[in-house]
């Protein structure tokens, strides 16, 4: 949960909105990925287009009539470039256009996979301001670009060109660039989602602050693999806090859903025989027994000072009784 503006705390995965630039999330497996790969270079093909280039949902906007000479060379830029340096010369030449060329290159650059350089774009498109017709044109035609973004490991969702999409995509970059503090910080301002939540709580995560991922995923259940995945976040933290019995509840939550991912609902099989050797059992069953813990030195001390006193009592009895 996190603070909201009337002074109530609200969960961070539960989106009211009715209307979100968010599609379908997918769990990555080696097979998966290969597959995916390949339906993407194969409807690129089919439909004419780089798969290097910025990918968007149904086909690419037209332009509208009488539309200026920047926003047809900017419509160009976007929807046939494969390289962010040909966004960064359009910038270069009409300044009130630069901060929107900095991000949708920062986006091109995240698809091929260049953290480093995507994050250095997006952070100072952010941060630059533009005018009315680079807005304009950011509200007709930018609504079909869609990102693949890992909000955690193994975790993707396609989000819609956004708010969402460019700080995703930048704190995704910060993960991998060994900066989760910042990715934190990229994502922490976003409207409540299943997304931004995991996003959220996997920077967390990696930085040990287990009370928090615990405080925002509190009352959260298993309806996709989404929020499954962030069950499983859930109960990580809890296992590293040492509350075992709520990390044992949220993995259970994960497998109760029967159509959850294998992948997830393997993670979760192998999260719960963590569970048993941390808690030293051999299952997680009512009729496992944890076995007695070591005596403390003061217990023994205590123990081998009866049984001293037991034996001069002894002695003592026997001299009485002539023995």
């Amino acid at each position: 949960m996190s603070q909201g503006p009337n002074g109530r705390l609200h969960t961070i995965f539960h989106d009211t909105r009715d209307i979100t630039p968010f599609r379908d999330g997918y769990v990555l497996t080696p097979v998966r990925g290969l597959a995916g790969g390949l339906s993407e270079v194969l409807s690129s093909v089919l439909s004419g287009r780089d798969h290097a280039r910025l990918s968007v949902v149904g086909n690419v906007p037209r332009l509208r009539m009488l539309s200026s000479k920047p926003t047809k060379a900017m419509h160009e830029a976007i929807f046939s470039s494969t390289e962010p340096d040909r966004l960064l010369a359009f910038g270069r030449m009409y300044p009130g256009w630069s901060g929107l060329c900095h991000v949708m290159a920062g986006l091109l650059a995240y698809k091929h996979g260049a953290y480093l350089r995507a994050s250095e774009l997006l952070q100072r498109g952010l941060t630059t301001r533009i005018d009315d017709d680079a807005s304009q044109f950011s509200a007709i035609y930018l609504g079909q670009v869609v990102t693949r973004v890992e909000v955690a490991e193994r975790i993707e969702v396609q989000v819609l060109f956004s708010e969402e999409s460019v700080f995703l995509a930048l704190s995704h970059c910060l993960r991998e660039m060994g900066m989760p503090e910042s990715a934190l910080e990229a994502v922490v301002g976003l409207p409540p989602s299943l997304p931004s939540a995991l996003a959220r709580c996997t920077a967390a995560l990696s930085l040990e602050r287990h009370r928090d991922v615990v405080l925002w995923t509190e009352g959260l259940l298993n309806a996709d693999d989404l929020s499954a995945a962030l069950l499983l976040i859930r109960a990580r933290s809890q296992r590293a806090r040492g509350d075992f019995e709520s990390a044992q509840v949220a993995l259970r939550e994960v497998l109760r859903r029967r159509k959850t991912s294998l992948v997830l609902r393997n993670d979760a099989m192998a999260d719960r025989a963590l569970l048993a050797v941390e808690q030293g059992k051999r299952t997680l069953t009512p009729r496992s027994k944890r076995p007695a813990p070591a005596p403390e030195p003061e217990m023994l001390e205590v123990i081998r000072k009866d049984a001293e006193m037991r034996r001069l009592w002894e002695n003592d009895f026997r001299q009485l009784g002539g023995e």
